[in-house]
């Protein structure tokens, strides 16, 4: 096993050469503060010694990005302008208006008008047009069987109606017709059922006009 010799006292470094060495390391650190960290970090280059060596320009690109990050959190952190709160609520109330939504009844809108809808029945065959109405919406109404006489059923069903549900507005057989004025009792669709029991084929032409959403053929 091998012992290093402890120095003796006269091969220590003595008081003045450490301070010497001291002064040495921090002239050094100086030096490279001031010819490279200052320049590259900080684009400060009071000896020009740092554009010599290309340094300043990083320390350009470090100061240009601070400052541009510092821009964006401020334009972040910044309030909307009033003509964009006021732009922002414009679009809200048009979008309240034209956006397009799913048919419901709270949202569809009954308007005036006037259809006309023909349909031809074998013998034995039934058919169900109904209009879509608002509650005590009215409807001007004539329809004729061209053909024959048929059985019919004025009725209405409210929106999501429970089984077995009825509301009654009329009946009658072997009818070559009928007109007056549907009122509808509720939101929902109300309408006519027809049913040929003749031997031969029969159109029955049905003409409306009054305030509805929609008319259509459902059997």
């Amino acid at each position: 096993m091998y012992n290093s010799n402890i120095p003796s006292r006269d091969e220590l470094p003595s008081t003045k050469q450490l301070l010497r060495s001291t002064l040495i390391a921090i002239a050094t650190a100086i030096v490279l503060l001031v010819t490279t960290v200052l320049p590259a970090e900080y684009n400060i280059d009071p000896t020009g010694a740092g554009r010599l060596l290309g340094l300043t320009e990083m320390g350009e690109i470090k100061e240009q990005l601070s400052r541009e990050a510092e821009q964006d959190r401020l334009m972040d952190s910044q309030p909307a302008p009033a003509g964009d709160k006021r732009s922002g609520l414009i679009g809200k109330v048009l979008a309240e208006l034209f956006l397009v939504k799913p048919a419901s009844a709270s949202v569809l809108v009954a308007q005036a008008k006037a259809e006309e809808y023909t349909l031809t029945l074998k013998p034995g065959e039934g058919a169900e047009v109904k209009l879509e109405m608002r509650k005590g919406a009215k409807v001007s109404f004539e329809w004729r069987a061209a053909g024959g006489g048929v059985n019919y059923d004025t009725h209405g069903d409210p929106y999501d109606a429970p089984r077995d549900f009825y509301h009654g507005y009329g009946k009658g057989r072997a009818s070559p017709g009928e007109k007056g004025v549907l009122e509808a009792a509720f939101d929902g669709h109300h309408g006519w059922f027809w049913r040929n029991r003749t031997g031969k084929e029969v159109t029955v032409t049905l003409r409306v006009e009054g305030e509805f959403i929609a008319l259509k053929r459902v059997v």
